[in-house]
């Protein structure tokens, strides 16, 4: 439920930096043919000029198209306002739908990724392509592109949004320095760090108009001018000047815009755009987006409201969604929840073999099975992205080094006592002579979460660590995280979001670490990225963590993955639990056809990151009745 490239609000942002995550992200029908997916043309490289970004915040008053006529209806969560808001730039918290599988109706972004057959569709973007002699990704946006107000969209919404995100710490300027447009529809990205990430960096990123943040874009392009950053007097009041915009509306892009009168607690309506991208194939009129998390959405599957829903659901509730003949489907999300420690407040785990200890006296696949039944899959490799890729990117002959961590409490005692723990009684001490207590933080609202917190709890304490699971409301919780308002906590490890195994490791070290948590005036879990280790020597983990995605050679960014899988697997700078697969309910024949079997290989989607059913509905492959 999360997204990872930029700072996320919870599980589904980025889970989603970003989506990231936070930020972040989402079947033929009785039965026509599937679409295929459709790889952009390239064209040829085009020389380029400077632009200017400029424009003023000011909301747009546009009324929203009426309601009526056939309906998807889907779950997510939001806030009302005031804390929920219309400020839907990536990286910004709290947002309504934001860094969310919905966000994409909304702010398209150029394109979406079909992880099967690895072809792209096309959205925005008509075409694009790296020009190696220039170190450039170009961009082509389709001609005609339209805001719901009827603006056009040009390359300086691009512009725009690339130099916004710069604000909110956005990975991608780890791998460029200057965009340009060279017309209304061209872009040019050039990268003094060539990357194959870029691609997806920029044709992920849900673009926001020039018309509402063409200000601010204009004041971070003149700071970084000027040879500050964001972590000058200067670029935190511009930050906060970002995060804290609250426009009435949002200029839309995407085939849905939303009813803001039909805004309650409840539940929200997202109706058709006609300007917007692909809004001709969409066959549904508007969404209808039920609010809440697993146990606001379960009663309402139940009840049939409900169409499809990604959240966690307990092996339970699956049960009776089966017995009712609901469709169960299981997607890889490629995720999951880990255990977190916060290093600042315990320095005790700043030991690896504390941190080492801990995961074999973790039982993962009982973690797994308590949370989640046949969904929740105990981690394997413990490499930090997920076990279904680690053959695609790690030889098997580095798989074999990698420490599995099978269950094993005696191993993990014998860690402990080496790093100066020691037993009284039945309890753990530290090196410093205390007894072992701690407290862990959990996300209220995720049934699997809180289910997996409370059996981490249950097993650490009869270890003889004790531990004491605290939940908080899953909007303040990751933002806690990152102020550093824990001693242990959950949160996802692994991209959902993004293919690639540097998203993941963005995830599992950057987002909840000192690199974004900054975003919240924090250190988050006080992982220091430069570190001894036996496998590598030292090694610096943010520069691994960029060199993981670097180059146009993906061999030779296989060589960097496969050294920083061997360092993650040493140094274990969080414990990952388990693999999450999705138990999406989906109900068919009320208001939508059937969709597409099992066997279809859209499925292979991460239900956050290129979500499947968003895409089927984008396509015209999801009917309805």
């Amino acid at each position: 439920m999360r997204s990872p490239d930029t700072l996320r609000l919870s599980r589904r942002r980025l889970l989603a930096l970003a989506s990231g995550a936070l930020a972040g992200g989402l079947l033929a029908a009785c039965r026509s043919e599937q679409a295929t997916p459709t790889a952009a043309p390239t064209q040829a490289p085009v020389s380029g000029q400077t632009p200017v970004a400029a424009a003023s915040p000011t909301a747009p008053q546009t009324a929203p198209a009426p309601g009526g006529g056939k309906a998807f209806h889907g779950a997510w969560p939001y806030q009302m306002p005031p804390t929920g808001h219309f400020n839907l730039l990536e990286g910004v918290t709290q947002a309504i739908l934001g860094a969310g599988i919905y966000h994409d109706f909304i702010l398209a972004p150029s394109a979406m990724y079909y992880w099967a057959d690895k072809k792209w569709l096309p959205l925005l973007a008509e075409s694009w392509e790296f020009d190696r002699t220039a170190n450039e990704f170009v961009l082509t946006l389709k001609p005609g592109l339209k805001w719901s107000d009827g603006s056009p969209l040009t390359a300086q919404d691009v512009l725009t949004t690339v130099w916004a995100v710069r604000a909110l710490r956005n990975v991608i300027w780890r791998y460029i320095d200057r965009v340009q447009a060279v017309d209304d529809r061209t872009v040019r990205f050039h990268m003094s760090t060539p990357s194959t990430v870029v691609e997806r960096y920029v044709l992920k990123l849900r673009i926001v108009s020039t018309k509402q943040y063409g200000e601010f874009a204009k004041k971070v392009q003149d700071l970084f001018a000027a040879g500050k950053d964001m972590d000058s007097p200067e670029g935190t009041a511009l930050l906060d000047e970002i995060k804290n915009f609250r426009p009435q509306q949002i200029l839309a892009s995407g085939p849905f815009q939303f009813d803001y009168n039909s805004i309650t607690n409840a539940q929200l309506t997202l109706v058709k755009n006609p300007n917007g991208v692909g809004a001709d194939q969409v066959l549904f009129d508007r969404l209808v987006i039920f609010n809440g998390e697993t146990p606001d959405v379960t009663p309402l599957v139940l009840a049939g409201d409900v169409d499809y829903a990604t959240h966690g659901f307990p092996p339970a509730t699956e049960k009776a969604f089966q017995q009712q003949g609901i469709r169960i489907i299981r997607p890889p999300v490629y995720s999951g929840p880990a255990l977190l420690f916060n290093l600042d407040k315990l320095p005790e785990f700043r030991d690896k073999r504390a941190r080492q200890a801990l995961a074999y006296a973790i039982d993962r696949a009982q973690n797994g099975t308590v949370a989640l039944g046949d969904s929740g899959k105990a981690v394997k490799y413990m490499a930090g992205f997920s076990d279904i890729l680690v053959p695609d990117w790690v030889p098997q002959s580095e798989i074999a080094r990698l420490n599995t961590y099978e269950y094993d409490p005696d191993r993990a005692a014998e860690l402990l006592t080496q790093a100066g723990w020691r037993k009284n009684g039945d309890t753990w001490q530290t090196p410093d002579g205390k007894n072992a207590e701690y407290e862990l933080l959990f996300p209220a609202e995720y049934a699997d979460w809180s289910a997996s917190a409370q059996n981490v709890a249950d097993q650490l304490t009869r270890f003889g660590i004790k531990v004491a699971p605290r939940s908080v409301t899953y909007s303040q919780q990751p933002i806690e995280v990152d102020k550093g308002n824990f001693q242990l906590a959950i949160q996802a490890w692994g991209s959902t979001t993004n293919p690639h195994p540097h998203f993941a490791f963005v995830q599992d070290l950057f987002t909840h670490n000192i690199p974004i948590a900054a975003n919240q005036g924090g250190r988050g879990m006080g992982f220091e990225l430069k570190q001894q280790t036996d496998v590598l020597g030292e090694v610096d983990l943010e520069r691994m963590v960029v060199d993981a995605g670097l180059g146009l050679d993906v061999e030779a960014q296989r060589q960097n993955v496969t050294k920083l899988a061997l360092a993650f697997n040493e140094l274990l700078p969080m414990i990952p639990l388990f693999e999450r697969y999705g138990n999406n309910p989906v109900r068919e024949g009320v208001r939508v056809q059937p969709w597409p079997p099992d066997s279809d290989p859209i499925y292979l989607n991460a239900p956050y990151g290129d979500n499947f059913a968003i895409m089927m509905i984008w396509t015209g492959q999801l009917k309805p009745v």
